[in-house]
């Protein structure tokens, strides 16, 4: 049965979407950038602090449904440079550990609010 996942401790959805979407053992998570979700305001720092805010961020959403990252199958990372990957990978690895979900990252033109990381995630709960 589809549920909406929601928790103050990570930025309010900025459109007509959910934080996450529980179905089952399963957790989709819609997109984490780099908000503070005290400020409602991208934080400041460069791609490190960005890369920090959105860990932490999919942290709490992935929290409000009783799961950890250990519980991740698959995320997607999306940088407006490529040239930022190092960093991003960086941060993204002193989260999680093996076994690592599987990933895809992609370069595009543009994120919302100017960020410069987004994140999404699908979860499954363990037996």
């Amino acid at each position: 049965m589809k549920q909406e996942i929601s928790t103050r401790s990570a930025p309010a959805a900025i459109g007509p979407y959910s934080q996450a979407i529980g179905d089952g053992d399963w957790l989709f998570c819609s997109g984490q950038i780099g908000i503070d979700p005290a400020s409602g305001r991208l934080v400041e720092g460069g791609i490190e602090h960005e890369a920090r805010r959105v860990m932490e961020n999919l942290r709490e959403v992935l929290d409000a449904a009783d799961l950890h990252f250990e519980d991740l199958v698959k995320t997607t990372v999306y940088v407006v440079d490529l040239g930022d990957f190092d960093i991003v990978n960086r941060v993204y690895g002193e989260h999680l550990s093996a076994p690592y979900p599987a990933r895809a990252t992609v370069q595009v033109a543009a994120l919302p609010r100017g960020a410069r990381v987004e994140i999404d995630a699908i979860a499954r709960k363990r037996s």
